[in-house]
């Protein structure tokens, strides 16, 4: 029997089976959003209203999941272009005529929504590279290349403008991913990461003055303990008051007395920690890697290029954001305003994040499909 079987494979039925659901990634998403809420309420100060908020938004989410799990792969084939030119038309009237808040313009106010367009990019970027390298001939011609990479940088220039440095660096990450996953040769790949470093003065030239004292923080959080360190210093502390047992649900100082900021959205790790300790940390690291070896084993098995390239991308795309997320709070990464994936509070990133796990839901079940 193999792996597929034993989890419900060619052969599954019920409600998974008419859902179209992947069983052991399902579960791994289930098992996160659980944790995500019990430590929500801890977090957010035992607050029923805030766990509630966020239960709806990840059933919208769930929602959205099962939709994408049901559409066929030919049918998000077909809409890639569609999507992608929609998310960049809209990246466009942000920042012309985009709703301001907290000192950036992200947003778009439709009056009966107000959404980021660059959450849509998230989706968009993945599919459209996938579509683009589908029907050429692999590894990718320079011409193709050429392509691929304007693709890419060209939404990831209008979100740095915003400014949102996190987003575009996720965005830019999704799509470099299916042009690795293409095969590009490691020279090309090696001279991409010498013309990156050299871009770097340039692109620290364009940062805002927040973002380049965020890199600065990062290297030295204690030369401002009271001001732009003080969130790194917070949480590196609540980290390390966990040990390895952790001091247990609901008795975490930085958090229950309010010294760690951001604590149920971007700091939310540091919440866990203190809490559940290395054990926990372990533990969660291990459902992060589940879930993120699951999607890969979807690429690998994937009956097509496309599908290929672009379960590849949503499955390292989830990865970075945990990675990102818990290398800024644990004083390894500069700080950059990347979530927690499926644990922290939010909307719009939930929504997302589940919408890609449907389409790789979706890609597993049309090589189900094929296989029987």
């Amino acid at each position: 029997m193999n792996l597929d079987d034993s989890l419900g494979g060619p052969a599954q039925r019920g409600l998974l089976g008419w859902l179209r659901l992947d069983p052991p990634l399902l579960t791994g998403l289930l098992l996160l959003i659980a944790l995500g809420l019990v430590v929500l309420y801890s977090a957010s100060g035992q607050s029923e209203a805030v766990v509630i908020r966020q239960g709806i938004r990840i059933g919208l989410g769930l929602a959205v999941m099962l939709v994408f799990a049901r559409l066929g792969v030919h049918k998000l084939y077909l809409w890639a272009p569609a999507l992608y030119v929609t998310a960049f038309v809209l990246l466009v009237l942000v920042l012309v005529a985009g709703d301001t808040g907290k000192g950036a313009q992200r947003w778009l106010d439709l009056g009966f929504v107000r959404f980021q367009p660059a959450e849509l990019m998230k989706l968009a970027m993945p599919l459209m590279l996938a579509f683009h390298f589908a029907e050429r001939r692999l590894p990718p011609t320079w011409q193709d290349l050429a392509l691929a990479l304007g693709l890419v940088f060209a939404p990831v220039v209008l979100i740095f403008l915003q400014p949102d440095l996190g987003t575009a660096l996720l965005i830019g990450w999704s799509g470099l991913v299916v042009i690795f996953a293409a095969g590009i040769r490691w020279r090309t790949i090696l001279l991409t990461a010498v013309a990156a470093l050299a871009a770097a003065p340039v692109l620290w030239h364009f940062m805002h003055d927040y973002q380049r004292r965020r890199v600065l923080n990062f290297l030295n959080p204690e030369s401002d303990p009271l001001g732009a360190g003080y969130h790194l210093i917070q949480s590196k502390i609540a980290i390390g008051a966990g040990g390895v047992y952790g001091r247990g649900w609901l008795e975490g100082s930085q958090a229950q007395l309010k010294f760690l900021p951001e604590r149920t959205t971007d700091f939310i790790f540091a919440v866990f920690g203190e809490e559940f300790g290395l054990v926990g940390v372990l533990a969660l690291f291990a459902l992060y890697l589940f879930v993120t070896l699951r999607g890969l084993y979807i690429a690998v098995h994937a009956k097509d290029t496309f599908s290929r390239l672009l379960a590849a991308s949503l499955s390292m795309t989830f990865f970075i954001y945990f990675f990102v997320n818990v290398g800024m709070v644990s004083g390894l990464l500069p700080v950059v305003g990347v979530p927690l994936p499926l644990v922290s509070y939010g909307g719009t990133s939930i929504v997302t994040l589940l919408a890609g796990f449907g389409m790789l839901m979706a890609i597993q079940n049309e090589r189900r499909l094929v296989a029987k």
